[in-house]
């Protein structure tokens, strides 16, 4: 397949547009653009066609078995760790806290990724944690994730020296190139052990292994497809509709990034 290459954008410029075009990848923006067409157009046909498509897309994308299929699809498998020694960092893709109104943080759905980072380190599998986050809003103030993850660590008696920090990055491109100048700067050897949620390792694998950092895929925090298929999982569900506003993020995310 020939590649398409895409004209270079800024990279302030291509963080602010992926923030503000996120909503017209999302499933809802789509129903309600539908919703709206067929309230306004006159014809009855048309009409009838648009609320048929808009009610077709509710049910596709509230339905737990669509989703769980194309989780088991998507997302990718975790790589065995060896049983003996331990590797030298594991690096923690940020994402799992927010910030309260008086600049605190606080954990958010996506934590399992500070869990599993968190165990690698007092098991002994690696020897350093680096935690990879600046603060990835578009109206962003002082605060960055890594500095208070950096907190919650220290609170469970993590040496400081065996912490990293990377709080400059704002999404996964700059996370993969601000944890290589990080783990150069320490003299720490490859391969690391990159953690992140399912959905979004397969974007952070290819953006790392572009960036030249030898990572194992250590995926956390499933969204879908590791349960057990029941009657449940045929009937609409409203928590299935939000869990695939970010599977579709991380397609779009993964097309993009490979015409760049």
């Amino acid at each position: 397949m020939k590649k398409v290459f895409l004209p270079q954008i800024n990279p302030n410029m291509f963080f602010i547009l992926s923030k503000l075009l996120l909503i017209f990848i999302f499933p809802l923006t789509w129903i309600l653009a539908l919703l709206i067409i067929a309230i306004l157009t006159k014809k009855n046909n048309l009409k009838r066609r648009f609320l048929i498509l808009s009610v077709a897309l509710l049910l596709v994308f509230s339905n737990p078995f669509l989703l769980d299929q194309f989780a088991k699809i998507w997302d990718i498998a975790p790589v065995p760790l060896k049983n003996t020694g331990s590797y030298s960092c594991a690096i923690v893709l940020g994402g799992f806290t927010n910030e309260e109104a008086n600049g605190n943080g606080f954990f958010n759905a996506q934590a399992d990724r500070f869990i599993q980072g968190l165990k690698l380190i007092t098991s002994g599998k690696v020897s350093h944690i680096l935690i990879s986050s600046g603060n990835g809003t578009l109206l962003h103030d002082k605060f960055a994730e890594a500095d208070w993850v950096k907190t919650q660590l220290q609170q469970f008696k993590i040496p400081d020296s065996c912490i990293l920090i990377e709080n400059r990055s704002r999404n996964t491109i700059e996370n993969a190139a601000f944890s290589k100048l990080v783990l150069q700067a320490r003299h720490l050897q490859p391969p690391y052990i990159l953690v992140t949620s399912a959905f979004h390792m397969r974007r952070s694998l290819g953006i790392f292994k572009k960036t030249k950092l030898d990572v194992i895929p250590y995926p956390c925090n499933y969204l879908a497809g590791k349960g057990k298929t029941s009657l449940d999982s045929f009937v609409p569900d409203t928590e299935t509709f939000f869990k695939w506003t970010f599977y579709i993020k991380e397609v779009v995310g993964t097309v993009v990034n490979y015409l760049k």
